[in-house]
């Protein structure tokens, strides 16, 4: 067992898988929403859109959530004027601004001295430079994604079915709707220290997605979905560890592994369930 102990025994390894799970449990709570909503191409986007924020704090020196707050509200804005003014579909405007703001992030860090160094932090973040203050705020982030959800509930699982019916019983599917965008913004902006801008969106929909192929009831859903997630960052942390390679990658890429072991496993047992017909 020295292979599970020896790297869990570093101080800043510990620091490291808290931040981690704290940071894949609130991914995994409001990624479970964003698969049954089908929001996952405007999931992608934000993670992408928030850069420029991010790239522009990091330049001037002031907070990056704070700036990935502000790039992630934007973007928003500019989804809702396009659908709006230009009569086009949303996911029209959800690929606008997604290529927009990715490349307008890439321009403002190529002006920055340490350009490399900069881009692969935001883009691929810092897993192993977890500080204490991002565990602080990663737990704040799951409390609030938490308890937003107890309260939403009922508006959130009518609204991910029936929009319509959602209005018809008072649940206000359009204040619904910003919040759980307000919610997987607070995913992004408070995880992408621990995987970047760019896998973050791999610990929200993929823990979830692997959720749905093996339970139905919603709340069992995000349990499983933290389950997963929590799994693909233990496993991630030992595989980088042993096989020197990126901790934030490979626990995004394991979060996608689980996923097509899962689904494979479950097609076998249903091969499996299949009476044979007889000559």
């Amino acid at each position: 067992m020295e292979w599970l102990i020896d790297p869990l025994s570093e101080p800043f390894m510990q620091r490291v898988l808290l931040g981690s799970t704290l940071a894949v449990m609130t991914a995994s709570l409001i990624g479970t929403w964003v698969v049954l909503r089908g929001l996952s191409f405007m999931g992608d986007a934000l993670a992408h859109g928030v850069t420029p924020g991010i790239a522009l704090a990091f330049a001037l020196g002031f907070n990056l959530t704070l700036g990935a707050v502000a790039a992630a509200v934007a973007m928003t804005l500019g989804i809702n004027l396009v659908h709006r003014k230009a009569r086009l579909r949303e996911d029209t405007g959800i690929g606008l601004l997604f290529v927009g703001m990715l490349a307008l992030g890439v321009i403002i860090m190529s002006r920055l001295p340490s350009f490399s160094s900069s881009l692969s932090t935001i883009l691929f973040g810092d897993t192993l430079g977890i500080r204490q203050e991002d565990i602080l705020l990663q737990g704040l982030a799951a409390a609030v994604t938490l308890t937003v959800i107890m309260v939403f509930y009922r508006a959130f699982l009518v609204l991910s079915f029936n929009e319509e019916k959602a209005r018809m019983l008072g649940l206000r599917p359009g204040l619904a709707h910003f919040v759980m965008l307000a919610l997987l913004t607070l995913a992004i902006v408070t995880s992408f220290r621990t995987v970047g801008t760019l896998l973050v969106f791999a610990l929200i929909v993929a823990p979830a997605a692997t959720a749905s192929l093996v339970v139905r009831r919603v709340p069992t859903m995000m349990a499983a979905a933290v389950g997963f997630g929590f799994l693909a960052v233990i496993s991630g942390l030992l595989i980088s560890w042993h096989a020197d390679i990126a901790a934030g990658a490979t626990m995004a890429g394991m979060s996608v592994v689980i996923f097509f072991l899962v689904l494979a496993f479950r097609e076998l047992s249903n091969k499996k369930r299949v009476p044979r017909i007889a000559n």
